[in-house]
């Protein structure tokens, strides 16, 4: 009889091994939000990083969150090293500034897993007089995220806190 649990629990976490590892390796991430305000007035709210991290919800939920900025303020080569117990460590640079309608960041992750993404904001104003902010992730999912993957959902835990942080931005961009 405990020949045939053992058997049955090996081969049960050898299909959940085998299932996470056929998940796709590639992953995006998106929300959008329309704000009361022009493009030009968001921008520099995402542009600048001292600015970016008063709304950025991965920096605010982690108190014990430690960064270091280097490089210009804002724009193409400003960067912001970063290490906390709730977010790990990394380091985000800004690669690419078309203002006031796009930004591109690299993101690094060392802590709690290794990972480079490619962060993107997107400006689109619209008739309205409010512009669709979208900030979208995308890169590579190693093995460890695609098992995670099978018990949370992390579409929803990362898009859930992008949500949270673009309604930080409309609530500072629409004062």
């Amino acid at each position: 009889m405990l020949f045939w649990t053992l058997t049955i629990l090996v081969l049960a976490i050898l299909a959940l091994l085998a299932y996470a590892w056929m998940k796709p390796d590639d992953f995006e991430t998106r929300r959008t939000m329309s704000i009361a305000a022009p493009p030009e007035k968001i921008f520099p709210l995402i542009s600048d990083l001292r600015a970016f991290n008063t709304w950025n919800p991965f920096v605010q939920s982690d108190p014990g969150n430690r960064g270091t900025y280097s490089g210009p303020a804002g724009g193409k080569g400003a960067a912001y090293a970063f290490e906390g117990g709730k977010s790990g460590s990394g380091r985000f640079v800004i690669t690419g500034a078309t203002p006031p309608n796009k930004l591109v960041m690299d993101l690094n992750m060392f802590k709690p897993f290794r990972g480079d993404n490619v962060v993107e904001f997107t400006l689109k104003p619209n008739a309205s007089a409010t512009t669709d902010v979208t900030w979208a992730m995308r890169g590579k999912s190693t093995f460890v995220p695609r098992l995670m993957g099978v018990f949370m959902n992390m579409d929803e835990m990362v898009g859930g806190q992008f949500a949270k942080g673009l309604a930080n931005l409309k609530a500072l961009a629409e004062k």
